[in-house]
């Protein structure tokens, strides 16, 4: 099928951590019984050697239509900012200091210097680091999107399948903000559902398509607090995705942390990603944007993502921009 097509729904008889059939598969011989789920894949939609996903789904017509939205070039940032930790301790480095994505190792060049320079060392999947997920970070059995022997895919050496490399000409589609915290945060523990999302389009007076980027606030911080269960998207809300052809999403929250339903944990990370070949930006920073959508009454704005054109990564920090 193209990637301008309807996106089907495709139903997988298994518990949630089966090896997944390929796209538009069914094994009738199991019966969908409590204990088992239907999980949404994408695996053989667009090919066995497919690197990018439901970024198929952002076609000409679904970048357009984001451009339609960048009406006054009122910009905002979902980045979280980050403040380097020095590399190299020493009398002058901060005896106490929470873990930074980031480390910074100044260089002095020449003697006397006549400029200045550094070095750094990026934790890409840090909860404090607004980044890109690749589509070769999460394994499932044994295997990335779409059902690459993960000893195929990654190698010491870097990614060389589902790596950063497929992002590398950048991403513009529509977003769109489903502000779930409106009223404030979500309550501790709760499941993200299919109608938690709905109920946000009718209440905004928007609906999201095909290509689009769903961009998610729950009033939560990413970095996990032990002492209060996150809320989180639930299957039922990654399946939504999938029947609507969501091609990126980014949330101040994702999967929650403990797991919500221990049967199938971190369905974004474990489903989405690897079964839907769906991208995700985690960590995003999304309080600045609703107020703006709030003060303008637009939920709906051109998204674009560039992340460096770094090859063979599993994942990479970015900062998307919203373009009203």
């Amino acid at each position: 099928m193209g990637a301008g097509g309807a996106t089907p729904t495709v139903t997988e008889f298994e518990s949630c951590n089966p090896n997944p059939v390929r796209f538009g598969a069914m094994d009738a011989s199991h019966t969908g019984t409590s204990n088992s789920a239907d999980l949404p894949s994408n695996w053989g939609r667009w090919g066995e050697d497919d690197q990018l996903g439901t970024v198929n789904l952002i076609t000409a017509e679904a970048r357009a239509r984001g451009a339609a939205e960048a009406r006054t070039g009122r910009t905002v940032s979902l980045a979280v900012p980050i403040q380097p930790a020095p590399l190299i301790s020493g009398p002058f480095a901060p005896s106490t200091q929470d873990a930074s994505p980031v480390q910074q190792m100044m260089v002095y060049v020449g003697s006397p210097a006549p400029a200045m320079a550094d070095v750094m060392l990026v934790t890409n999947h840090h909860p404090r680091s607004t980044h890109l997920d690749a589509l070769g970070h999460a394994i499932r059995d044994g295997r990335v999107y779409p059902g690459r022997p993960v000893d195929e895919a990654v190698t010491p050496a870097g990614a060389r399948h589902g790596s950063t490399t497929a992002f590398a000409a950048g991403l513009a589609t529509r977003g769109i903000l489903l502000d779930l915290a409106a009223d404030g945060p979500l309550p501790s523990g709760h499941a993200v559902t299919a109608r938690d999302l709905e109920a946000a389009e009718e209440r905004q007076r928007v609906r999201l398509e095909s290509g689009d980027a769903l961009v998610v606030r729950c009033g939560w911080p990413m970095t996990p607090d032990p002492e209060r269960p996150m809320p989180g998207m639930s299957l039922d809300a990654v399946r939504w995705m999938h029947r609507r052809g969501v091609s990126l999403y980014a949330g101040d929250i994702g999967d929650a942390h403990p797991d919500l339903d221990p049967a199938c944990p971190l369905p974004l990370h474990r489903v989405a990603l690897p079964m839907m070949g769906l991208p995700l930006i985690d960590a995003a920073e999304v309080d600045g944007l609703a107020a703006v959508c709030a003060e303008l009454g637009r939920y709906a704005f051109l998204l674009t993502v560039a992340p460096p054109r770094i090859h063979g990564l599993t994942g990479v920090p970015v900062n998307p921009l919203a373009v009203f």
